[in-house]
């Protein structure tokens, strides 16, 4: 706009739109003449009188290019006077001859006629040039300010400002509405062919030539910025729905990746449903989220849930599934449910959620083995709708879910199946073990002493034959302690007489390879612990005395409130391989069966590390199916 400005202010200058005062061309011209006269008299008189005539021009053109025609006619005049009356002998006397004088009058007239004509004629074709330029100027102007705006209204405010001050208007506004004009403005309606974009307001007593050039050089650019501006729009907030669907759909997926993540690696149902409840609540801000679980009496218990504020929801437990609610209705149907206002809902569920504020709900069932578990909630305070897509969105979710509780409750059933087996072969240890004490060892204790009384009442003089009964009873005594042996290692019977430790101690000293005890056993464990502890210690030490070529082996036990730990750790060839074994594998179902974990490390030349962690809290097994897996569900 500056070099716009420059321009106009020289041609303003020069070829002024409205002449100066007359009175101050009428003095230039004076001045003029005065000074063209001085020139002439320092000129040399043998100049041609035509030439020395010509110089009066300059005046002439100076007048009659700023002035117009009336004032260059005028000094035309006076110049052709005072030639004749200065310069033209006989000089100082006027003697104005046709042939001459009049002549040049007539030249210099014509001059005056012409060069003011051109003038206004320049003066107005670069008026309209310039003003040209500057309302094109003026309309890129208006077009970069509506168009680099994030708000179109103020943009607009600012044009119109803009667009007033040009025009030295005293107000001026575009509005996005199609208006009617009044006594105070006219309204030029900004038009994309039949659609009315907006409406340019303009003072009504706006100069008709002003209203004219403003119609016809500004509206229709406007009219192109508006709908540039528009088309602007739609594809910024295009851009900005895709962009936030992409982002609501990244941070989707990245849930449902964590989500998923628990439920691959067999993380308990309760964190799952904790998790799913806040990942809920992520996607769904400032919503209120829950999980909520179908009981076989009739009722419902929340698992999992959050406020709209995040903090955790107090669990809903043994609510009657009565009346006209989100939940009744899924169980009803077995299709996801919404409720736009709890007002008209029914029955203790919708009860409990208006005291708690909850406006409106959308549930999607939960399906574990195509019957219902339970739902996902979405719940709101706010009079806003809950999105429309919340369905969607929740379906995903609940079928991992369905998917945690089907792999907790498959992995309940083989920790089941793995301690029935475990119990099992107890059982027919402890029977084996029984039947040896009760049955062969009771029979060869008593053959040993009725062969101990034989000998002892054959004759003296019959040495041989008391030496032979006296041999078989050895051999009994053997044949009875190897069967001892073999019932200890069978089933430990001295767990039920002192515990692990002594049980323990007795396993180190039968070591063949020297065993270091760390012992820290500050109470009483569950005889399935017990004996879990003394099959993993035994396998261990045999190992080793078998494999390993260890030097030592260190075996460390603690407790705390919780679990027992155990450590076994050899300096020997290490490379065990649990694969290669039915050992070291049924080691690791045992305690797997139990509840705990065990570990084998063994780098080929860095020894051998078996660590196990069992849970000695003393629950049933049966304890150990997650809620609901056993639950009685209504099918679908």
């Amino acid at each position: 706009m500056s070099s716009v400005s420059a321009r106009r202010n020289l041609l303003e200058i020069l070829l002024p739109v409205t002449p100066p005062p007359v009175g101050l061309g009428l003095l230039l011209a004076a001045v003029l003449i005065v000074a063209e006269t001085l020139v002439l008299f320092a000129i040399d008189g043998s100049s041609p009188g035509g030439a020395r005539g010509a110089l009066y021009l300059v005046g002439v053109l100076v007048v009659a290019s700023v002035w117009g025609r009336v004032p260059g006619i005028a000094t035309a005049a006076v110049s052709t006077v005072a030639f004749n009356y200065f310069h033209v002998a006989p000089t100082g006397r006027l003697s104005l001859t046709p042939e001459g004088d009049l002549q040049e009058l007539a030249a210099f007239m014509v001059t005056a006629l012409l060069v003011s004509g051109l003038a206004d004629l320049a003066r107005s074709r670069t008026v309209e040039a310039l003003r040209r330029e500057a309302e094109s100027d003026l309309a890129a102007e208006l077009a970069r300010l509506a168009l680099s705006s994030e708000d179109l209204r103020s943009a607009l405010e600012v044009t119109a400002q803009r667009l007033a001050r040009w025009f030295d208007l005293p107000r001026a506004s575009i509005d996005l509405d199609d208006t009617a004009g009044d006594d105070r403005d006219v309204a030029l309606p900004l038009c994309d062919g039949p659609t009315c974009l907006g409406t340019l307001r303009i003072p009504a007593d706006t100069p008709a030539a002003v209203l004219e050039r403003i119609r016809d050089r500004l509206v229709p650019p406007l009219a192109a910025v508006l709908r540039t501006a528009r088309d602007r729009q739609t594809i910024i907030s295009s851009l900005r729905a895709s962009q936030q669907e992409s982002a609501s759909l990244l941070a989707e997926q990245a849930a449902l990746r964590r989500v998923a993540t628990l439920v691959a690696c067999g993380t308990a149902p309760a964190e799952v449903f904790a998790a799913v409840a806040a990942e809920l609540h992520r996607l769904f801000a400032g919503f209120s989220t829950a999980l909520i679980r179908y009981e076989t009496d009739g009722t419902v218990t929340s698992v999992a849930g959050l406020d709209e504020s995040g903090s955790a929801r107090l669990p809903v437990a043994n609510a009657p599934i009565d009346g006209d609610n989100v939940s009744s209705a899924i169980l009803r149907t077995g299709n996801a449910s919404r409720i736009d206002s709890y007002e008209t809902a029914t029955g203790p569920i919708a009860e409990y959620m208006r005291r708690m504020g909850i406006r409106s709900g959308v549930g999607v069932p939960v399906l574990v083995e195509g019957s219902i578990w339970g739902v996902a909630l979405v719940m709101s305070s706010k009079a806003d709708p809950i999105p429309a897509d919340a369905e969607e969105r929740l379906r995903a979710f609940t079928e991992l879910i369905a998917t945690a509780i089907a792999n907790a409750d498959s992995r309940a059933q083989l920790v089941a199946s793995r301690a029935r087996v475990v119990t099992a072969a107890d059982e027919a240890r402890r029977r084996i073990e029984r039947d040896l004490h009760d049955g062969a060892q009771q029979r060869i204790v008593s053959l040993a002493l009725e062969l101990r009384m034989a000998a002892e009442s054959v004759p003296a003089e019959q040495s041989a034959v008391r030496q032979l009964l006296s041999h078989s009873v050895q051999g009994l005594t053997e044949v009875h302690e190897g069967l001892r042996d073999l019932a200890r290692g069978i089933h430990p019977v001295q767990l039920s007489q002192g515990g692990i430790c002594p049980v323990l101690r007795t396993l180190a000293r039968r070591s063949t390879v020297p065993v270091e005890l760390d012992l820290h056993i500050g109470r009483s464990l569950p005889e399935r612990v017990e004996v879990a502890v003394y099959f993993v210690v035994s396998e261990a030490l045999t190992n080793a005395a078998k494999h390993s070529q260890a030097s030592v082996v260190h075996v460390t036990v603690e407790t705390d409130t919780s679990a027992i730990r155990l450590s076994v750790h050899d300096d020997g060839t290490g490379g065990a391989d649990v694969s290669e074994g039915t050992g070291l594998m049924g080691l690791r179902d045992r305690v797997e069966a139990l509840g705990g974990r065990l570990n084998i490390v063994s780098p080929p030349g860095q020894g051998t590390t078996l660590t196990a962690e069992i849970p000695i809290d003393d629950v049933d097994m049966a304890d150990l199916v997650p809620p609901g897996a056993e639950r009685r569900r209504k099918s679908v």
